[in-house]
């Protein structure tokens, strides 16, 4: 089972990174369509942020120190820059994965998710991979709409 989310989640980095790139110009990357609040730009790095946070820090313990105010308020960066993250992002899940076995899944998950609540690691893989997969969703119509 572990592999399925190990699988899942570096596919769907992998399609992060093929949305990104895939930005004709870097303005379009943070750009917001009327009475949304977020630009494709800024949902990478939330997306980035929350998997370096939970699956980097949590399950592979490298230190990662999330700052998520700073994930939807930064200033642009090059679509370069973005790439570099999503890039980063996907070894140190896949650094991550490997330090776990499927007997880890029903374990709590070291961090809590919200409002302070610990969750088994099984239900914050799903949880991670359905968040992923929302923003994904969201930065491919920003992509299309935009790049049209």
């Amino acid at each position: 089972m572990l592999s399925h989310f190990k699988n899942l989640i570096i596919r769907d980095l992998q399609a992060l990174r093929l949305e990104v790139s895939s930005f004709t110009e870097d303005s379009f990357i943070w750009n917001k369509l009327p009475g949304t609040v977020n630009s494709a730009g800024h949902l990478t790095l939330h997306l980035v942020g929350n998997l370096n946070h939970f699956i980097g820090a949590g399950l592979g313990k490298t230190g990662y120190i999330r700052n998520r105010e700073n994930e939807f308020t930064s200033a642009p960066v090059s679509k370069i820059t973005l790439l570099k993250e999503v890039d980063e992002c996907l070894t140190s899940v896949e650094i991550s994965f490997a330090q776990i076995a499927d007997k880890d899944l029903q374990k709590d998950f070291p961090l809590p998710w919200r409002e302070g609540l610990f969750y088994n690691t099984h239900f914050m893989l799903v949880q991670l991979t359905a968040h992923l997969n929302y923003h994904l969703g969201q930065i491919n119509y920003l992509r299309r709409y935009f790049n049209a």
